[in-house]
């Protein structure tokens, strides 16, 4: 496994802080939220809530838009029908109160676990062919963390930078589980009290402070965006 190296920003509680405030809170002349990921996890009440929790729906669909992606139309369809059965199955086998930083979740996402075949079936494999017209992996990873936020953490480009991963880096979930439990859970104690002195509520997961805080932090390095 290739171990995660938590950087500075994470424990530089003021600029830590100001980055969620400035993410969760920031507002458009319209009135509504600048950062459009803002709404990712509390649309329609969130992906893990008990009416949808075993299946995607039209919110889940729109909220990935909010992170910039989206499925194409038949990806869609096939996410919503669900024709072989694939979907509700693999969500029935994931509590939706399942979360990375607790040992007993390590089935969940291991390799041949529930979360990571329905990431393989959504993220395109040799080994599961079928997969939604438009979907890959970076589409992939932020459905299952729409589904299960505090299972799943969101991967991307600025992640990948900050973090200094691994150009094949199949061992994310488990180096970011390892870094949640390190010194007595240290890590995911600090996250918890930035989320804390940020106020940007409960609800917001523990992987979520973690993935804005990174994304923000990585986006001040000369990117513009609003998502």
């Amino acid at each position: 496994m290739f171990e995660l190296k938590i950087p500075g920003i994470y424990w530089d509680d003021e600029k830590a802080v100001s980055l969620l405030v400035e993410y969760f809170t920031r507002r458009r002349p319209s009135g509504d939220l600048f950062y459009s990921g803002a709404y990712f996890e509390r649309l329609g009440g969130g992906g893990d809530a008990h009416r949808v929790a075993g299946r995607f729906d039209s919110n889940d669909l729109v909220a990935i838009t909010t992170l910039s992606v989206s499925l194409e139309p038949h990806g869609a369809i096939n996410l919503l029908s669900d024709p072989d059965g694939h979907w509700a199955r693999l969500l029935s086998l994931i509590p939706r109160d399942a979360r990375l930083e607790n040992p007993v979740s390590d089935v969940l996402v291991e390799e041949g676990g529930p979360a990571w075949e329905l990431w393989e079936r959504l993220a395109s494999s040799k080994q599961y062919p079928g997969k939604p017209d438009g979907s890959g992996p970076a589409i992939a990873g932020k459905l299952l963390a729409r589904k299960r936020p505090h299972l799943i953490p969101i991967y991307d480009t600025r992640i990948k930078q900050l973090f200094e991963r691994p150009k094949r880096d199949h061992s994310f979930w488990a180096a970011l589980a390892a870094a949640l439990r390190a010194d007595n859970g240290a890590f995911h104690d600090q996250l918890v009290r930035l989320r804390g002195k940020a106020g940007v509520g409960e609800d917001i997961g523990v992987l979520r402070v973690f993935d804005v805080i990174a994304w923000m932090y990585q986006g001040q390095q000369g990117q513009v965006a609003t998502s």
